[in-house]
C-alpha cells in the first residue's frame, strides 16, 4: 500500500536527462513518500494490535520503554494530522490520504481501548505528559477527518485519558505548554476545561519568558536549542489560536505571537546550509527534521515573513529532508527509525531519547496540509537564503523585531 501511489512515476530505464531544476509536483511526491516511510510501520501495527510485540526500543536507557509506542504515535499524528485533515478525494493522493485515515482512526481506537494489546496511554509522571499532549495536539490539528469521525465511545475515552494528565504537576519550562495543550483540547472538543492550567503557561511565557527578537528561554535559566521551534512556538500557536476562538481574555497574545514565529521562522530558514545541513545546536538533535517544526508550520499557516517565498522554505526543507532520508542510514532493516541525526549515533541521544522519540521528524511534513495547487507547491523552485548567498546572489539583511 505505502508505494502504490508512486509506482506510476517510475519510467523505463533511459538515458539520464540532466535538467537544472526537478519538476515542481516532484517536491511533494518525495514528501508524501518520505511521510509515509516513516509512518506506515508505526500506524500499520498499531490498527493490527502488534505495535508493542514489533517495534524495536532503542535508547540509552531502560526508562522510557513503557512510554515509547505512545511517543512514536503521538509524535506521527503530530506530523500527519494537517495533510490527512486535507479529506479524501479522487486523485491519487486523495485516494491515498483516505487510506491513511482509516489507519489512524483504527490506530486511535486501539490505543484507547484497555482490552486492546496495544493500550498504549500510560499516565505516569512525568513523560506521558508530554506526548498525550502532542497526541492532543494532532486531533487539533485533524479535527474534522479524526476526532469528527471517531465513535463516540472511543472519543469519551479519548476525554478520559486527557483529563487524567491533570495528576502531573510540570516543569516550569516548554513543558507547562504540554498541560495547557491538553486543556485547549479539552476546550475545542467538549467546551470545558481546567482554565488555570489552559492559562498559566500562556502568562509564563508572556511575562516572564521572553527574551526578544522572537525567542522565549526555556524557563528560568536560558540555554541555546531548537525546543522554540520544537515546542513553544507551535504549542503557543495553536493554544492561543483555541482561546482567541473561545473569547478568552488571553487569546489577545495570538497575533504578537504570530509575528514572533513569523520572525522565527526566518532565523531557522537561515539556518539551512546550501547543503541541508543546520547547526547542531542544544538537546534533542536526534529528532532529525523535527527541528523545523515551526518554519513547516509558518508555511502551514501562512505567516512566513514578506521577504522569504514559500518555495524558497519548500526548496530548503526538501534539501534537509532529502539529506536525511533519501537512503537508508536512518532506518534499521525493518524499516524503524534507529537513533541518530544521521545514521546510527547512539552518543547524540540523551538518556530520556528512545526509539519512539525520533518521530517527532514528521513535525517538518507540517505543509503538506496545503493543497496541491498552494503557492507552497506550485511556484517554481527558489534558491533559499545561505544558498543566494554562497552563490553570490543578491540577498537582503536580517532584520531583528523588538516586540
Amino acid at each position: 500500500m505505502s508505494n502504490s501511489f508512486f509506482n506510476r512515476f517510475k519510467k523505463e530505464e533511459e538515458p539520464p536527462i540532466m535538467e537544472e531544476k526537478p519538476p515542481v509536483w516532484e517536491d511533494r511526491i518525495f514528501w508524501i513518500s518520505t511521510l509515509q516511510k516513516i509512518a506506515y510501520p508505526v500506524l500499520n501495527n498499531l490498527s493490527r494490535g502488534t505495535l508493542r510485540k514489533t517495534m524495536p526500543y532503542e535508547s540509552n536507557s531502560t526508562e522510557g520503554q513503557k512510554f515509547t509506542y505512545l511517543e512514536a504515535f503521538a509524535r506521527v499524528l503530530n506530523g500527519i494530522a494537517p495533510w490527512l485533515e486535507l479529506g479524501v478525494d479522487n486523485s491519487e493522493e486523495g485516494k491515498l490520504r483516505g487510506k491513511y485515515i482509516k489507519l489512524t482512526l483504527k490506530s486511535i481506537t486501539n490505543a484507547v481501548n484497555p482490552n486492546n494489546n496495544d493500550y498504549i496511554f500510560v499516565v505516569e509522571p512525568k513523560q506521558s505528559l508530554v506526548d498525550v499532549a502532542l497526541f492532543a495536539q494532532g486531533l487539533l490539528r485533524a479535527k474534522n477527518q479524526i476526532w469528527l469521525n471517531l465513535p463516540m465511545d472511543v472519543q469519551a475515552r479519548i476525554i478520559r485519558e486527557l483529563k487524567n494528565t491533570r495528576i502531573i504537576a510540570p516543569y516550569e519550562n516548554h513543558w507547562l505548554l504540554f498541560t495547557s495543550m491538553i486543556e485547549a483540547a479539552l476546550l475545542e472538543f467538549t467546551g470545558e476545561c481546567d482554565k488555570e492550567r489552559l492559562t498559566y503557561a500562556i502568562s509564563k511565557f508572556r511575562d516572564e519568558l521572553y527574551v526578544g527578537d522572537g525567542i522565549y528561554s526555556d524557563g528560568e535559566d536560558f540555554e541555546s536549542s531548537y525546543y522554540n521551534s520544537l515546542v513553544i512556538h507551535p504549542m503557543l500557536n495553536d493554544i492561543l489560536a483555541v482561546m482567541r476562538k473561545y473569547e478568552l481574555r488571553d487569546g489577545e497574545l495570538l497575533d504578537v505571537q504570530l509575528m514572533r514565529s513569523s520572525r522565527l521562522s526566518s532565523q531557522l530558514e537561515r539556518m539551512i546550509s546550501p547543503e541541508g545541513t543546520y547547526p547542531l545546536l542544544g538537546k534533542s538533535l536526534s529528532y532529525r527534521c523535527g527541528v523545523f517544526h515551526l518554519l513547516s508550520q509558518a508555511a502551514l499557516l501562512k505567516i512566513l515573513p514578506r521577504n522569504i517565498y514559500p518555495a524558497q522554505v519548500r526548496s530548503a526543507l526538501t534539501k534537509v529532508i532529502q539529506r536525511q532520508f533519501t537512503g537508508n542510514q536512518n532506518f534499521n532493516s525493518e524499516g524503524w527509525l534507529i537513533c541518530g541525526l544521521n545514521g546510527s549515533q547512539a552518543d547524540i541521544c540523551e538518556e530520556n531519547i528512545c526509539t519512539g522519540s525520533l518521530y517527532l521528524c514528521c513535525a517538518v511534513f507540517l505543509p503538506l496540509g496545503l493543497r496541491p495547487d498552494d503557492v507552497f507547491w506550485k511556484s517554481p523552485s527558489e534558491e533559499w537564503s545561505s544558498l543566494k548567498a554562497w552563490n553570490g546572489n543578491s540577498i537582503k539583511p536580517d532584520q531583528s523585531i523588538n516586540f
